[in-house]
């Protein structure tokens, strides 16, 4: 399952990954990157093994326990801070226990470089073009119950990256 799909890239390797027996699923608030991860998948012959959902990551339309897995890249920070906890929460309700969640994002963990100070008035100033925002990867998945099994920082274009993987409580 992968939350904020954007273009489908990920979503692609997901449903690779399912192979032809399994489902892949996933959300996005847009209809524009809905139609172009629908022509994604086509092309690749994977758009049977996925079914894409348009529609809002707080209210997802998912029964409880229902995935063993859940990705986001560059999406939970899309969301404001005080919203971040409730998809969090969100994603729990939808994770089976002991479910994980992978989480890429622009990191806060090295401090107050110079670029990081840049890139926040970038994200400040012109949001529409510099929507990612860098945030606290780790903290804001244990802050939300998550027990976290993996992290690695990665450089993404010069910023510090994390990724996290949690589990759901059980």
């Amino acid at each position: 399952m992968e939350i904020g799909f954007g273009t489908g890239h990920c979503l692609k390797q997901i449903a690779e990954s399912v192979g032809e027996t399994g489902k892949a699923y996933g959300i996005d608030i847009s209809s524009g990157m809905l139609e172009v991860t629908k022509k994604r998948l086509a092309r690749a012959g994977f758009i049977d093994r996925v079914e894409l959902y348009r529609g809002d990551a707080l209210k997802m339309p998912y029964r409880d326990n229902k995935f063993d897995a859940v990705f986001m890249s560059f999406t939970l920070d899309l969301f404001d801070t005080p919203e971040m906890p409730k998809i969090l929460n969100e994603i729990k309700r939808i994770l089976k226990p002991k479910g994980r969640l992978g989480v890429v994002s622009a990191s806060k963990e090295d401090g107050e470089s110079i670029l990081l100070k840049l890139y926040e008035w970038a994200h400040q100033r012109f949001p529409k073009y510099v929507d990612c925002r860098p945030i606290y990867v780790e903290q804001s998945l244990k802050d939300a119950g998550y027990e976290i099994q993996h992290k690695e920082t990665v450089e993404i274009l010069g910023l510090s990256g994390e990724i996290v993987i949690g589990a759901s409580p059980s």
